[in-house]
């Protein structure tokens, strides 16, 4: 069942991971002099930036890459950290709340093929501790093979997130639209009643003005409780009250 976009806003979610932990999943595939290295692992946003080239000095250093590595492994991880934090402070449109995630994936000589459900509003829940009770329940006994189911959870719910992110937009300017196509109706039909309105007062006083030459029409203009002069200065009242109408 989908939340409803007003009650969306009403209460709105910011951007974060929907896990108890916030990390962010970074993937990294450098090659460089024909060395190729590949990880994956999670990182803290609120951690300093300054800990990305240790990080980045040291993985070289304990896997003796060249140097060159350490200044593509930081670029590629700052790159990630900045598009998650592009994110922070945005609203999120929860839509779904359960989802179904997919495992597919291949560890070592473990093959891991599965899909269940997820909770998106459980900001309690856990990867790590799902992957670790999935293997034991399973029989699995490689010690990789749970960080990468983990981590291939929080890929999808992060992605997950971001699209929450796009429909939250993407429903504030659907809204903003509707609300701008009804005022444009009633906005011409005010816009059109004034300009009749223009057209019915200017047609009397120039009749007012011809009837004022014209011979045996001075009985009409005494007669006429309004003047040409009055029927101006009630015009020019009533025009004032219409436009401030619009």
């Amino acid at each position: 069942m989908k939340t409803p976009i007003s009650g969306f806003y009403r209460n709105p979610v910011k951007f974060r991971m929907p896990t108890a932990e916030n990390l962010v999943p970074i993937r990294l595939d450098i090659e460089i002099e024909g060395q190729r290295y590949k990880d994956a692992f999670t990182w803290n946003p609120s951690d300093p930036d300054s800990e990305v080239v240790v990080f980045a000095k040291r993985t070289v250093k304990d896997l003796k890459l060249p140097p060159a590595f350490v200044t593509q492994i930081a670029q590629s991880i700052q790159s990630q950290l900045s598009e998650f934090r592009s994110y922070e402070g945005q609203d999120m449109y929860a839509g779904e709340k359960i989802v179904p995630i997919k495992l597919d994936l291949r560890v070592n000589h473990t093959l891991v093929k599965d899909q269940f459900l997820w909770d998106l509003n459980n900001f309690e829940s856990d990867p790590e501790e799902f992957a670790r009770i999935f293997c034991k329940d399973t029989g699995i006994e490689d010690p990789e093979v749970g960080p990468a189911i983990a981590f291939a959870i929080r890929e999808q719910l992060y992605e997950i997130a971001i699209q929450s992110v796009v429909s939250a937009r993407e429903s504030r300017m659907s809204k903003k639209g509707r609300r701008g196509a009804e005022y444009t109706p009633v906005r011409f039909f005010i816009n059109t009643l004034v300009s009749s309105l223009c057209g019915v007062v200017n047609a009397i006083l120039l009749q007012l003005q011809v009837n004022m030459y014209v011979p045996n029409s001075h009985s009409f203009l005494v007669n006429d409780p309004l003047t040409v002069k009055e029927v101006q200065q009630q015009w020019t009242w009533s025009s004032c009250l219409v436009r401030n109408l619009v």
